[in-house]
């Protein structure tokens, strides 16, 4: 957590290599965090899974706000602006995620939750106007959208619609995280970790009455693949991922910081051609470069004229 400097520094213009390094590693975060889900539903009910997920990234983050001798904030209007985000970014995405992942495939579910870009560029285009858009940022959309179906395969296409309601749920989830995306630069000039702790601490206490009401924890019998999921889901995935993604809202924007939804894809196929060997055909290779090129096209700004 050390590594995020204060808000003063914010201010300044932000080191563009830093923020792209610093991309990727939120890709990778929540890249893995398909994997942990997957694992943890197995055994924990979804509802339950992921109220004990915003509750141990919450109560780590209050942790790091103590240790370097902060306070959460007190206005209750930052506070209702904190319950809005974790609604946008937690509650209601990662229940959705969480329960269509009993059924969908993981192909389907990755190009399902890459267009999150396209939802967050087309409401800042009609409704926000709140950063600058353009064709150059429109290709890359399209380019990143297009390099993901080709990493995974055309034929991850053809398990679009065969489950529906499953698949809306992850289609209404990303549209949740692309509103985030555009609300959360109302946290402008904040230190990351604060609205990231408090959205977590808000999403725990709308969670928790539900899990205790609905599946009773008390009387589950949750494997140890499954609990270290959770604690791995919490720990990396969600507490220091927040953390990176408020700070990349704050010096890139709501549209780029999108731009990590592509990114997982080829990461993901970098990771298993390295640990598992699997061999990385043509169409991936050609599906990462089209990746490379919508996230610059979304991430770089464009250089002004002199």
């Amino acid at each position: 957590m050390t590594i995020l400097p204060a808000p003063d520094t914010l201010a300044c213009q932000p080191n563009l290599h830093v923020e792209l390094a610093l991309l990727l590693a939120l890709a990778t975060l929540w890249g893995a965090s398909y994997s942990f889900i997957r694992i943890g539903v197995e055994t924990i009910p979804p509802l339950t899974f992921i109220a004990g997920r915003t509750l141990i990234a919450g109560a780590i983050l209050l942790a790091v706000i103590r240790w370097r001798g902060l306070s959460l904030p007190r206005d209750p209007a930052l506070w209702r602006r904190f319950l809005v985000q974790a609604c946008l970014n937690s509650v209601l995405p990662f229940t959705l995620i969480a329960w269509a992942e009993q059924t969908v495939d993981a192909g389907t579910a990755v190009i399902l939750n890459a267009t999150t870009p396209i939802f967050a560029f087309l409401l800042t285009l009609l409704f926000t106007r709140h950063e600058p858009l353009s064709i150059r940022k429109a290709v890359g959309v399209l380019a990143g959208l297009g390099g993901t179906v080709l990493i995974i395969g055309v034929g991850a296409v053809d398990g679009i619609g065969s489950d529906l309601l499953a698949q809306g749920a992850i289609v209404l989830a990303t549209l949740c995280y692309a509103g985030a995306a555009i609300f959360g630069r109302v946290f402008k000039g904040q230190d990351p970790v604060m609205p990231a702790a408090g959205a977590l601490l808000c999403g725990a206490a709308l969670l928790l009455p539900v899990s205790l009401a609905v599946d009773r924890p008390w009387t589950l019998a949750p494997s140890w693949d499954s609990l270290l999921a959770l604690v791995a889901l919490s720990v990396f995935s969600t507490a220091l991922a927040f953390v990176l993604y408020f700070r990349l809202v704050q010096t890139l924007g709501s549209v780029p910081t999108t731009a990590q939804a592509y990114l997982r894809v080829p990461i993901g196929v970098g990771i298993g051609a390295l640990l598992l060997g699997e061999a990385l055909e043509p169409n991936m290779l050609a599906g990462c470069a089209a990746v490379v090129i919508g996230v610059a096209a979304m991430s770089i700004p464009a250089r002004r004229r002199g």
